[in-house]
């Protein structure tokens, strides 16, 4: 049994491409080249030298001293968030913005959250010349300010999303419009491995270098390629699609995703899909997603804007509903004192997406010499406001 996508899209029951029919010429045509393209010598060396010389790769791999004394086990945290842009959204656009080149696309659409994504997606059509068009939640815009700025700086259009909960789900919806109205010179940059096939499988290859380099970066370490666990937080799940993509098939690996509880799983105010999530098709994939008895898609809250979407990728929901996956569900104030915790014993501010991964480790125990490898995704600096209210900093 594989855990990867199979040639249609599917990671076991979930997946495929449920799209209007206007949207159809668009994904076919992504559809039918991306692995041609993604196998091009030049394509490979262009993404290869652009994560080297622009993005900053390989990203670290750091064993968190004092965190694994505190916790009596070896704690490895892969260091995305020292990628150019602060976070690991970088590696996928950059893919993205190579195959839009090659599709002949003049202007770019994206949708973000956290504002991470949307950074990333205006950096690379800045660098290449391209106009970008980024969707963004009204609520995410507040709080995620210093993103926003980034991205107008940039050169980016931020235009807001004001239905629904005016959060990331909402922006996913006025991108996908604008693709409707623009399918000919326009490419999507999907910032997570959601929506129709074939992104979910793109952006999780294209995020997989990250752990084709713990695979190296730990045999240099520990003279091995296998951690026992690696670790990631997951919304849509590209971070962790990128850190599991290379142990999907390998039983000996232990897979960790940490989902954001909000206020407690069962007080109305979370996005832990796992435990809420019911089968049904959001942003043209099957997967788990959080909805009403009729089949309404349920609100979803997290004090982090990156996890704060009603579904989870098809990936994941096929590692959580086959077993594969061990998912544990996070509140608000666990990540936000697992965020602190990180800065006052090792020096670093993790994204609040990032937190909540981190926040595992006072309940769920690990032996003394078991390797744990926790995707650090992002940085904090995109963060600092929410942690100064939380705080009283």
């Amino acid at each position: 049994m594989t855990y990867q996508a199979d040639e249609n899209g599917y990671y076991g029951e979930f997946g495929g491409a449920f799209i209007p029919e206007m949207l159809y010429p668009n994904v076919e045509e992504l559809r039918s080249k991306y692995l041609e393209f993604m196998k091009e010598g030049s394509f490979r060396k262009e993404f290869d030298q652009l994560l080297k010389d622009y993005v900053g790769r390989p990203t670290p791999l750091y064993l968190a001293e004092r965190l694994s004394e505190k916790y009596n086990t070896k704690i490895y945290l892969k260091r995305e968030d020292l990628c150019h842009t602060g976070a690991h959204k970088i590696n996928n656009t950059i893919g993205q913005i190579l195959m839009a080149k090659r599709l002949g696309k003049n202007r770019v659409i994206a949708e973000t959250g956290a504002g991470q994504h949307g950074v990333a997606t205006a950096t690379v059509c800045a660098l290449m010349g391209i106009e970008c068009v980024v969707y963004m939640g009204e609520v995410d815009i507040a709080r995620q300010a210093p993103n926003v700025a980034r991205m107008k700086l940039l050169g980016a259009t931020v235009i807001p999303a004001i239905s629904g909960s005016k959060t990331l789900k909402d922006a996913t919806n006025e991108a996908i419009r604008d693709w409707i109205n623009n399918p000919v010179n326009t490419h999507y940059i999907i910032g997570s491995v959601v929506g129709p096939h074939p992104y979910p499988d793109m952006v999780a290859r294209f995020q997989s270098v990250i752990s084709e380099e713990v695979k190296t970066q730990l045999k240099e370490k520990e003279n091995r390629e296998n951690p026992d666990y690696v670790v990631a937080c997951v919304g849509g799940g590209s971070n962790a699609a990128g850190i599991y993509f290379h142990y999907l098939d390998n039983p000996e690996v232990g897979i960790i995703a940490v989902e954001a509880a909000g206020k407690g799983i069962f007080t109305g105010e979370s996005a832990a899909t796992s435990a809420l999530g019911k089968e049904g098709i959001i942003h043209g994939s099957k997967t788990l997603l959080m909805q009403t008895a009729d089949g309404q898609i349920t609100e979803p809250y997290s004090i982090s804007a990156g996890l704060d979407y009603p579904g989870i990728g098809p990936m994941h929901a096929n590692l959580f509903r086959t077993g594969r996956a061990e998912f544990i569900s996070v509140t608000d104030d666990a990540a936000m004192q697992a965020g602190q915790e990180l800065a006052r014993l090792e020096g670093i501010i993790p994204a609040i997406e990032t937190a909540h991964a981190l926040a595992i480790f006072k309940d769920r125990k690990f032996k003394k010499d078991e390797v744990v490898v926790v995707n650090l995704s992002g940085r904090g600096d995109k963060d600092l406001s929410t942690y100064i209210d939380y705080f009283n900093l």
